[in-house]
């Protein structure tokens, strides 16, 4: 999908903005020679941006306005390296909330809902931008941040909320609480929108089933506004993304080439009017591809397909590359496995090899014996590795408010 002709002049002004600013990239625009776009050709010799510039810019090295036009900062919820520090303008945060008021109304809701919002606030983008699209659409607000889950359920049938936001790992976590104190009777929710990580077919099976509502995928990184830059509709077919906001396109992320609509690469996001911290061809490391047909909806509004994981979630055992997706794929054709697994990666210095420990829960239809052999021969069939794997009863596994961490890995 290539640059319209309004896109192409929004580019290209963002880039005569930036070299005009003391700011880390236009610093490098002008050593680089760099003074604007004409065409598409021109647009995709731009170097691409990434969270490393961010981390050497860091504070404020980005920031492309004056301070008096800073009015919030945003950092991602990353816990390694040095944080990555976005500064919005007053019509960045506007932008922003119109966008998630966007994606509330495709998923059709109203101002007559209400909407329980867990994801956290502060620094990370999520709370805040959930709040602001409910108040952009006029609906209710019920800002709770993430635990005190007794608090949560309390909230959620006295107030009578429609919509719970989440983590999809907090909604499994919410939907788990509700069907053990047999509250499902008494919950009013219809629709849940969930963003900040993937979450496999079972999961989202699980979730549905346990809380009886309609589930939307919400796509969005701090780096690029927040969560709200693009939601899946009703039809169910990918991820409509806000063209008149952010660009998308899709590259192979070994040779940074663009890649045709259809073809599944690492998707790269260009601002489009963004100030306070512009960012022309980012690097996300999300998987996923354009989908070029025309959605069933009928909404003009390009789509991304779900994202399928992030090209650096990749981990490798004995010369074999693996992704959590892999893992997920295998355990949905496993009979009487959930969605919950964890991986523990360690280096045996005895025998001098590597050991990967696969922990399943078993909802306990299945004889643990029969899925832990089922899911050893899949593995060994689909991707060549031998993981020792351990089948544990459904709710033995840690459940999180925010993301789940579902590879650890023990080696220097």
């Amino acid at each position: 999908m290539q640059l319209n002709d309004i896109q192409l002049k929004q580019v290209d002004a963002q880039i005569k903005r930036l070299i005009n600013t003391d700011s880390y990239y236009g610093k490098m625009y002008k050593d680089m020679g760099i003074t604007g776009v004409s065409s598409q050709e021109d647009f995709e010799k731009l170097p691409f941006s990434s969270k490393a510039d961010l981390r050497n810019a860091y504070p404020l090295g980005i920031q492309a306005v004056p301070d008096e036009d800073v009015v919030r900062i945003h950092s991602s919820s990353g816990t390694t390296g040095k944080p990555v520090i976005i500064p919005y303008t007053a019509k960045d945060v506007d932008d922003w909330a119109t966008m998630f008021a966007r994606c509330y109304e495709t998923v059709g809701i109203t101002k007559k809902d209400r909407i329980q919002i867990t994801p956290g606030y502060g620094l990370w983008t999520a709370g805040i931008g959930f709040q602001a699209g409910c108040e952009k659409l006029g609906a209710m607000a019920i800002p709770m941040g993430p635990g005190n889950t007794d608090k949560q359920l309390q909230m959620m049938i006295d107030l009578k909320s429609t919509v719970i936001t989440a983590t999809s790992s907090y909604a499994l976590l919410l939907s788990e609480e509700i069907n053990k104190r047999g509250l499902k009777d008494k919950i009013c929710l219809k629709k849940g929108v969930f963003g900040s990580e993937r979450w496999s077919e079972k999961m989202r099976a699980n979730i549905k089933n346990g809380l009886g509502i309609e589930l939307y995928d919400i796509y969005g990184l701090t780096e690029i506004y927040g969560p709200g830059i693009g939601i899946n509709c009703e039809c169910g077919t990918g991820i409509h993304y806000w063209d008149d906001f952010v660009y998308i396109e899709i590259i192979d992320p070994v040779t940074g080439k663009t890649l045709p609509d259809g073809e599944k690469g690492e998707i790269v996001i260009t601002t489009l009017v963004k100030e306070g911290a512009p960012l022309l061809r980012f690097r996300t490391h999300d998987i996923s591809r354009i989908i070029p047909e025309k959605c069933p909806c009928g909404r003009s509004y390009p789509r991304i397909d779900v994202i399928e994981g992030r090209s650096d979630d990749m981990f490798k055992v004995h010369g074999v590359n693996m992704f959590p997706s892999q893992v997920e794929e295998i355990l949905r054709d496993v009979d009487g496995a959930s969605s919950e697994y964890t991986i523990t990666i360690a280096h045996d210095e005895d025998n001098n090899r590597d050991i990967m420990i696969l922990t399943v829960e078993g909802e306990g239809r299945v004889s643990f014996e029969q899925m832990s052999k089922q899911i050893t021969a899949l593995f060994k069939s689909r991707i060549g590795v031998t993981p020792k794997v351990t089948i544990v009863p459904v709710g033995t596994l840690p459940r999180s408010e925010k993301k789940t961490k579902r590879v650890t890995d023990y080696r220097s």
